[in-house]
């Protein structure tokens, strides 16, 4: 089985998409798949939609030999029209999406999504079959579409990030330690992560109360990061920057906080909020996206809206004053982690049903 892989950049790019598709790549692979991958550089908006007409890149699809065309649904900015060109070429050959979240799920300026809402479901429109990474996005893309696209849901892994055996007694005895609230934020510092509500709400509490560590990439938005950093300074904020962290490093943060706090925009699943309940961390998410997929409000954790700032306030103010809630939701969250799947399990489980399809056609 030949599979093209087409993406931008690189697999080695670190987000949660990315290790998703790490795993996949993998797993194919061990099914003993051959996997070309088809790369695109990361630009603007408008060089991807030229992508469609561009004659190097349409020829090297066109020439490839392939059995399974499989996207990255990033990518659909240079697909939307092409696929349908790829459909002429290899009109026996599946086309896939990988689909993490929808562009037009995150803020945009009107006139710009008007825009990407018009090619991104131009482009569902041109696949044969989607992998999900969550039932929220599958439902998304049905409302985008206007129709439901054949495909399958496989949840990320919770174990990229290994949590260790945690007793629900030392758990509790965590959750009681004296001094402020230890909060810990994974993800890159991005507008859509909701790091600035999470600080404003931090600005709300007495001092002393609550002490913030964030790990994430910083050069994604460099701009935004500055902000943040400028932001904790001025206000006096307990908090701290770690910029990304190696995985030992970043199992020792999750190991010691007591809470995860992440009031991201939108996730389409959210891997760093199973890899916090691992650690027997409640967890403090917006509820935009798939998050209550992973986490119940009020059992393992609170979801709120992600600009609700007095919200996440009060979650914050009611764990650090109120430690037997916090240990109550700990041990609940560390149950909740077990019953959440590895990448081990879900993505063989993936990859048999892509090397499936060439065979048998997309299942609903």
């Amino acid at each position: 089985m030949r599979i093209g892989l087409i993406l931008y950049g690189s697999l080695g790019i670190l987000s949660g998409g990315y290790l998703y598709d790490r795993y996949l790549v993998a797993h194919l692979q061990a099914l003993g798949a051959q996997v070309q991958v088809f790369a695109l550089p990361w630009r603007h908006y408008a060089a991807h939609l030229g992508d469609n007409v561009r004659r190097a890149w349409r020829e090297t699809l066109r020439r490839a030999q392939v059995n399974l065309w499989l996207q990255d649904e990033l990518n659909h900015p240079s697909l939307f029209a092409l696929n349908r060109a790829l459909a002429r070429w290899h009109p026996r050959v599946p086309r896939v999406a990988i689909v993490h979240h929808l562009r037009v799920q995150e803020q945009h300026p009107p006139p710009l999504r008007g825009l990407y809402r018009v090619v991104e479901r131009a482009y569902l429109r041109t696949l044969t079959a989607a992998l999900y990474n969550s039932r929220t996005t599958q439902d998304a893309v049905t409302a985008l579409r206007g129709a439901p696209l054949p495909g399958m849901v496989a949840y990320p892994g919770k174990d990229h990030v290994p949590a260790p055996r945690l007793a629900p007694a030392w758990l509790q005895q965590r959750a009681h330690e004296g001094g402020p609230l230890r909060v810990l934020a994974v993800g890159n510092l991005i507008p859509r992560k909701g790091l600035h509500h999470l600080l404003d709400a931090v600005r709300r509490l007495p001092p002393g109360l609550v002490q913030v560590d964030i790990v994430g990439r910083e050069d994604a938005a460099p701009r935004y990061a500055r902000r943040l950093r400028r932001r904790a300074a001025a206000w006096g904020l307990a908090v701290r920057f770690h910029g990304r962290l190696d995985a030992d490093a970043l199992a020792r943060r999750y190991r010691q906080a007591q809470v995860f706090a992440l009031p991201s925009q939108h996730e389409g699943y959210g891997i760093v909020f199973a890899e916090a309940l691992g650690f027997g961390l409640p967890v403090l998410a917006g509820r935009g996206g798939a998050v209550g997929e992973i986490v119940t409000s009020g059992r393992e954790g609170v979801l709120v809206a992600p600009d609700d700032v007095h919200a996440l306030a009060a979650a914050l103010r009611a764990w650090a004053t109120d430690r037997d809630l916090l240990a109550r939701q700990a041990v609940a969250a560390r149950r909740r982690y077990e019953q959440l799947p590895t990448w081990e399990a879900s993505m063989t489980r993936a990859a048999r049903w892509l090397l499936m399809l060439p065979k048998t056609g997309p299942q609903g």
